[in-house]
C-alpha cells in the first residue's frame, strides 16, 4: 500500500542561486559570509564566484548595504571597536568600514551612556561594582576614555534621562 498520500513529500532542492536569494531576502550578507553559507551546497559544475559576481552586479549583494545593516543592528548595544571587529571578519573594503566607524564614533558617548543607564542607572557603591560596570562597557567595545566619561558624568549626576520623551524628541 504505497499510495501517493502515504509517501512523505520531499521539497525540491533549491538551486545555488535560489538559495543565495533566499539568504539575501532574509537580511544583508557580505560576499564572504554568503560564500561560506553556499559552499557546502555547491554541486559539481557550479561556479560560486561567478554567482556572487552576478549577484553584486544585479544589486542583490552590496558591501555598503551590509555595513549599514550591521551598524544599524548593533549600534545601540555595542561600541565602535566591537563593530569594527565584526566588520573586519567580513573582509570588506577599508573605506566603507572607515566611514561607518567614524560616524559611530561621533555618537559613541551617547550610546554608551544610554546602554549604561539601561543596565545600571547608578554608579556602583564599591570599587568592585564600578569595575564590573567598566568591564561591561569595555566588553561591549567602548573605549576606555568613553567609559571614564560615562561613569564620571554619572557620578556627578550629569547622565541624561534616556527614558523620558523629552530626551528622545517625542
Amino acid at each position: 500500500m504505497n499510495s501517493e498520500a502515504e509517501r512523505p513529500r520531499r521539497r525540491p532542492t533549491l538551486s545555488l542561486k535560489g538559495r543565495a536569494l533566499k539568504y539575501l531576502s532574509a537580511r544583508e550578507h557580505s560576499r564572504v559570509e554568503l560564500r561560506r553559507k553556499l559552499g557546502p551546497h555547491c554541486q559539481e559544475g557550479d561556479d560560486l564566484e561567478a554567482l556572487l559576481t552576478e549577484l553584486e552586479s544585479a544589486g542583490w549583494l552590496s558591501n555598503e548595504r551590509f555595513v549599514e545593516s550591521v551598524v544599524h543592528r548593533k549600534a545601540a548595544r555595542f561600541g565602535a571597536a566591537r563593530i569594527r571587529g565584526e566588520l573586519a571578519q567580513h573582509q570588506l573594503p577599508d573605506d566603507a568600514v572607515r566611514d561607518a566607524i567614524s560616524a559611530l564614533q561621533d555618537t559613541e558617548l551617547d550610546r554608551a551612556q544610554a546602554l549604561w543607564a539601561r543596565r545600571y542607572g547608578q554608579v556602583g557603591s564599591t570599587p568592585a561594582e564600578v569595575a564590573r560596570q567598566m568591564r561591561f562597557l569595555a566588553g561591549r567595545g567602548f573605549s576606555g576614555e568613553v567609559i571614564r566619561r560615562v561613569l564620571r558624568a554619572a557620578a556627578t549626576g550629569q547622565v541624561p534621562d534616556f527614558e523620558s520623551p523629552q530626551a528622545t524628541g517625542e
